[in-house]
Order: C-alpha cells, then structure tokens, then sequence
C-alpha cells in the first residue's frame, strides 16, 4: 500500500506548474523571490564590500582593502539599513538592475541566478545556514581583508584573487 501511495503523490506533484513546488526556493527565477528570500540569497561573503581597480581594458581587479562599513572580522556591514546613504558608491541590488553590476564577483549567487547557474556547493543555503564550507573554500573575506578606514598605501599592492586558499 505504501508504495502505491508514493506513486500517486509523485505523479500528482509533478503535474504542470507543481514541478516548482519541489524547487528548493533558491533555484526559482529571481523576479519571484519575497524580499526576504531575496535578502537571504546573499551568502556574506564580503567580496562585494571589497574595493576593485579598473585597469584601462576595463579588467577588474579585487583587493583585500574594504568598504569602511564593513567589520572585516565578520564580513557584515555595520550599517546594512543606511550603506548606500553613508556610501553613496554602495549599490543596492535589485532584480532589476543585476545586468548593470558588472563587478559583482562570479561567485555572487545573484549573478550566478541571474545567469542561470546554480548556487555554489559552499553557498549557506546549501548547508542549512552554515558559513563554514564558504569559508573552508577561501571565499569569505572576514578576518582576510583590512578597512579602508585603516588602510594607508596604494590599492595596486593589495589586488587579490579570490578564493583565497
């Protein structure tokens, strides 16, 4: 009997647009994410936090040199609600302008959505919350960068390629 059971949910879930019901929310398109979701597709790397350099061929370079917001033990902003009024160069990401954040980095899970790539295998999500493969993989910037609040220097001397391992 229990089989049979089986059978029947299998066959009533994978009709039409029930498919989406078994996508785990993550992998949906992001125009239909809550902003709650949306909020919680960020893995808190850091790495957007990061200052980049352009070079004359519009190459992006990252370094470990950060926002002055971010506190570079914990890789989160200390303002999160007021960053982009206290740094106006800070963007806000939306479902709408994710083709014009060119410099986000590729491993960013809202430039891999939005290329239709799946999250990484490190990602939180994928680990019930858990930062620890993201950071065992070198893609989390806490404790690996410095604030620019601190940072005397030239930005060249700081380029960095990410992971770091």
């Amino acid at each position: 009997m229990w089989p049979q059971l089986v059978i029947c949910l299998t066959a009533f879930v994978f009709q039409g647009d029930a498919l989406s019901v078994l996508m785990k929310w993550y992998e949906q398109p992001l125009h239909t994410l809550s902003h709650v979701q949306w909020e919680a597709l960020c893995d808190g790397c850091g790495q957007c936090c990061l200052n980049q350099l352009q070079d004359e061929e519009d190459n992006l370079y990252s370094t470990d040199v950060a926002c002055q917001l971010l506190d570079t033990d914990t890789a989160r902003c200390t303002d999160y609600a007021h960053r982009s009024e206290r740094v106006p160069a800070c963007v806000t990401l939306t479902p709408d302008n994710l083709d014009d954040v060119y410099f986000m980095p590729g491993s960013c899970a809202y430039r891999l959505r939005a290329e239709g790539q799946p999250l990484p295998e490190w990602h939180p999500l994928r680990h019930e919350g858990s930062k620890e493969p993201m950071k065992k993989a070198g893609y989390h910037v806490a404790g690996h960068c410095v604030s620019e609040a601190k940072f005397k220097g030239d930005l060249e001397d700081r380029i960095v390629t990410w992971p770091l391992t």
